[in-house]
């Protein structure tokens, strides 16, 4: 019997190459996500831009699983820290962006891209199973943000106007683009 390469993060690889192949799937996803966050409208009554981040995250969440998806986006976190710039242009850029208004959504972000990707490994890659899962991601990366901004305004209302009433539509089809999408990906690897 063949041993079988694992290709999980958690486990060491057989092949010197599925290492491999598994950076760089962790390092272009933290790349991509820092792309999307190039794509950003200041809105002008929020410090906090309408970004296609969180489409990123939660496509990165359902496309590459829980513990892959941790990975890109905690690197994703020190590649912003560091001075890069993969965060949205609207800001300061660095630490300072991330302990600003858009703060509690960033460091959400390894947290939203693992449970998009648990809940979507736990059973038939279909639509509904990966807008369910975008959909609880959204859910904890909403009130990270929210929480993270209650803090900074002190005041409940100026949070929900920072921080949701602007977004929700946005985000609802930023979670079917990537469920459909996802569930597409999945396919198509599935294929001979």
């Amino acid at each position: 019997m063949a041993k079988t390469a694992d290709v999980s993060i958690g486990r060491v690889a057989s092949k010197p190459w599925v290492l491999a192949t598994q950076v760089a799937l962790i390092a272009g996803a933290s790349l991509y996500v820092g792309v999307c966050a190039r794509v950003s409208v200041p809105l002008p009554f929020t410090p906090v831009p309408l970004t296609l981040q969180n489409f990123g995250v939660i496509l990165v969440g359902l496309s590459l699983g829980s513990r892959r998806g941790f990975a890109a986006m905690a690197l994703y976190l020190a590649e912003g820290a560091s001075g890069l710039p993969v965060f949205s242009p609207t800001g300061p850029g660095g630490i300072a962006q991330m302990l600003g208004p858009s703060g509690g959504f960033l460091l959400a972000y390894p947290l939203v891209a693992f449970v998009a990707g648990w809940i979507a490994e736990r059973g038939e890659r279909t639509f509904a199973r990966a807008a369910l899962a975008g959909t609880a991601a959204e859910i904890l990366l909403f009130a990270a943000g929210l929480s993270w901004l209650a803090v900074l305004t002190h005041s409940l209302a100026q949070t929900v106007l920072f921080g949701l009433y602007g977004f929700l539509f946005a985000e609802i089809i930023k979670v079917l683009v990537a469920a459909a999408l996802s569930t597409q990906l999945g396919r198509s690897f599935r294929k001979p």
